[in-house]
């Protein structure tokens, strides 16, 4: 099968049998690099990292040198023409036009989305804000394949900062897919942001149980967990508890401990650092002592600072370094495979997680627009090209989910294109929560922020305009 032209914005663009097929060349190419090194022979990389990058940067380059490929780059938005107001969409179009694939990295939610639309070659996702960052998800599976042969049934701890960590979002969507039960541990505040658990609760078929309020007693050896999605293919006797104040010891053990660092800049200009660093979670040798960590993976993304101590770098069970060596094989047969180098027999998925769901798409010029103040779709630059497009999510209530940065809302007023007799004066918009508006089909759906939106559009209250 060939995924040639393909582009990864999301670890959803790829099937779980296209990432197991991507793993097993990966495999073949760290066992004979050198079989591979003219596969991409005249083929250019750009290479756009607008935000900070060592490991994603050098191995996606490096990868694409070994396959014999070439590289241009552009590493500060200063230095480029987005400085002077370009959209990125132009500067796909442009960079499009001079290599045949292009790895960015970006601060703004969905900008990757943006290139992969305009660019008209294949995109990677370097990470874009606090979305998503796929490639590492790859590297960080592939770590877990590599040293637990699957990833199904196993346990593994998300630690740190859940909530700005794009890395744990992007892993989060994957260990769901692929069986795993997930242990949600965040710094205070820095808990997984909600529409990214309202999806893993909607989308796949395990159970997420909400475990606030976990208060240690003196004596007792607790990971402060937030909340738990256990995974579907097995009973287990946390789906019994409660979802208040539940109290969990991991008796069974934790498989693989996934450390973040404290996004600082991504915080608000307001937090203090030392505020930030209050109460974070940090792991050491001595929490490592604890029985339920006997067997654990320790896994980190990097760049570490303070959440993981130096002391673990010689403990056999510490796994960044490798995640990081990983990263060289993964990239180049991602590259390979999008550039259509290679094809590969991707194996049917035996096991479905995943709750398939064709949501209809929303994309009226209503006024309605994206919460997130760092999504791609409300920066000055793009808002004159950019439609806001959202997908529907729910009804009861109404809920949009934006497609570029994955942030929900919920409009206030509904109305609809089918009015009585076409007549202006028959113009009424409703509450959003009223159970006219779940009446209204998709195709026909007006949503107003507001009911001076609503007068804007030339719409009168209705009956149920509460």
């Amino acid at each position: 099968m060939s995924l040639a032209n393909r582009s990864l914005v999301t670890i959803d663009d790829l099937s779980n049998g296209e990432i197991e097929a991507l793993f097993s060349l990966a495999d073949e190419m760290a066992k004979s690099p050198d079989q591979y090194a003219g596969l991409c022979q005249g083929k250019i990389m750009a290479s756009l990292f607008f935000e900070p990058s060592t490991r994603t940067r050098l191995s996606f380059e490096a990868g694409m040198l070994r396959l014999g490929g070439r590289v241009i780059t552009a590493v500060d938005v200063g230095a480029t023409s987005l400085a002077k107001g370009e959209s990125i969409a132009d500067m796909a179009k442009v960079v499009g036009s001079y290599a045949d694939i292009i790895v960015i990295r970006h601060p703004w939610e969905g900008a990757a989305r943006v290139v992969a639309n305009y660019a008209g070659v294949p995109v990677i996702n370097a990470g874009d804000g606090s979305h998503e960052h796929p490639t590492q998800t790859l590297c960080d599976l592939y770590t877990i394949r590599k040293e637990r042969k699957s990833v199904k049934g196993l346990r593994i701890a998300l630690w740190g900062d859940l909530k700005h960590g794009r890395t744990v979002h992007s892993l989060i969507y994957a260990l769901a897919r692929f069986g795993a039960t997930i242990l949600f541990c965040p710094g205070p505040g820095l808990e997984v942001p909600e529409h990214v658990l309202r999806r893993l609760s909607t989308e796949y078929k395990g159970e997420l149980k909400r475990c606030r309020n976990l208060d240690e007693q003196p004596g007792e050896k607790l990971v402060p967990i937030d909340a738990i999605y256990l995974t579907p293919n097995d009973p287990h006797q946390l789906a019994m508890l409660p979802d208040v104040s539940v109290r969990v010891e991991l008796k069974a053990g934790v498989d693989a401990l996934y450390v973040t660092r404290l996004q600082k800049e991504r915080q608000a200009t307001t937090v203090k650092e030392q505020e930030m660093k209050r109460g974070y979670p940090r792991v050491d040798e001595k929490l490592l002592k604890g029985r339920e960590f006997r067997r654990t993976l320790v896994m980190h993304p990097l760049p570490r600072v303070d959440e993981l101590a130096y002391d673990v770098d010689a403990d056999p069970r510490s796994m960044y370094f490798k995640q990081a060596a990983y990263g060289l094989p993964v990239r180049m047969a991602l590259l390979s495979l999008l550039l259509g180098a290679t094809e590969v027999q991707v194996p049917e998925d035996k096991d479905s997680f995943v709750r398939r769901t064709d949501y209809p798409v929303y994309k009226r010029d209503s006024g309605v627009k994206c919460p997130n103040a760092n999504c791609v779709s409300n920066q000055q630059t793009e808002v004159r090209y950019i439609r806001p497009e959202f997908k529907i999510v729910n009804r009861q209530p109404l809920t949009l989910r934006c497609i570029y940065c994955d942030h929900e809302l919920t409009p206030r007023y509904v109305a609809s294109t089918e009015w009585h007799q076409g007549k202006l004066e028959n113009k009424k918009y409703h509450s959003a929560d009223s159970h006219f508006a779940r009446k209204i089909r998709a195709e026909n759906l007006i949503v107003f922020a507001s009911a001076e939106d609503a007068r804007a559009h030339h719409f009168k209250p209705g009956k149920y305009a509460r």
